[in-house]
């Protein structure tokens, strides 16, 4: 039989990682860390102390406790906006059931966090407020992109004020069914949330 012999941990090169990859890093431990709790209770201390890092290398990241606040909830609207992405394939409304899947699994893997952004963007921080918007605007387009892939429905004012206002629907009537699911099971609520957008597209008078 031939001998293996194995490479020890103790071996093996180090991988050091540059100044983008390693705030990377820290910006996914943060929205890690704020699955389970709320912005407030994010803290450079604890980010350091989880990262086994000094707070000076922190603060040289990302310039304050302000700064990091405002990076990681870009970075969690950034993976939001990914774990909803729709198929590239399949029928519309399909296309629609999987990425409100994706954004309902979301909320209720980062509920605490998730709350606490919302929370925030409707304070009086402008850079939260935005990010939240621009978040939300984005996610609103893809239902306007003209590619074969895309979720594609009438591009008109009246539309898109419909969108808007069921984006919000959809919103609150997620973070209610975590806290109190009145006997819809997550199956239910995406069939509710996914069949209305078309409902109340259908009850608008045709462009004039």
């Amino acid at each position: 039989m031939v001998g293996v012999t194995a490479t020890t941990p103790s071996s093996a090169p180090r991988t050091r990682l540059s100044p983008a990859e390693r705030r990377t890093q820290l910006l996914d431990l943060g929205v890690r860390l704020l699955a389970t709790r709320s912005l407030d209770e994010l803290s450079i201390d604890l980010l350091a102390e989880e990262a086994g890092i000094s707070r000076g290398l922190l603060y040289h990241y990302f310039g304050g406790k302000q700064g990091f606040y405002e990076a990681v909830v870009q970075h969690a609207a950034d993976d939001l906006y990914t774990q909803t992405a729709p198929p590239s394939e399949g029928e519309p409304l399909e296309r629609l059931m999987a990425s409100l899947t994706g954004y309902v699994d979301y909320v209720v893997a980062n509920n605490t966090g998730y709350r606490s952004l919302v929370k925030a963007a409707a304070g009086s921080n402008d850079t939260l407020r935005a990010i939240y918007d621009t978040t939300f605007a984005a996610l609103a387009e893809r239902f306007f992109t003209a590619d074969p892939g895309g979720l594609v429905i009438p591009d008109t004012p009246a539309v898109r004020l419909v969108l808007h206002a069921w984006q919000a629907m959809v919103e609150d009537l997620v973070l209610t069914w975590c806290d109190a699911p009145a006997g819809l099971s997550r199956d239910d609520l995406l069939q509710v949330i996914t069949g209305s957008l078309p409902a109340l597209i259908e009850t608008l008078p045709p462009p004039r």
